[in-house]
C-alpha cells in the first residue's frame, strides 16, 4: 500500500469534500481517500504510487486546486 498527502484549496463545505472524494477515487489502484476540509489535506491511499498529475487532473476536474508540493 502507497499513501500521499496532497493540499486541496478551494474546499468549503461537504459538497465540495464529496467531488474531491469521487474525482480522486476514480484513479485506478486508488483504495481510499480522506479529505479534511478546514485544512485542506486529503490522504490518498492506494495500491501503487499514484503521480501527482493524476491526482492534479482530478482535483482540478472536481473544480479545485492542488497545491503544488
Amino acid at each position: 500500500m502507497a499513501e500521499s498527502t496532497y493540499t486541496v484549496t478551494g474546499m468549503t463545505c461537504g459538497h465540495c469534500v464529496s467531488s474531491v472524494t469521487e474525482e480522486i477515487s476514480q484513479i485506478g489502484g486508488v483504495q481510499k481517500v480522506d479529505v479534511e476540509l478546514a485544512s485542506g489535506k486529503v490522504t490518498v491511499t492506494s495500491d501503487q504510487p499514484v503521480a501527482e498529475d493524476d491526482v492534479r487532473t482530478a482535483v482540478t476536474e472536481a473544480g479545485y486546486t492542488l497545491v503544488a508540493s
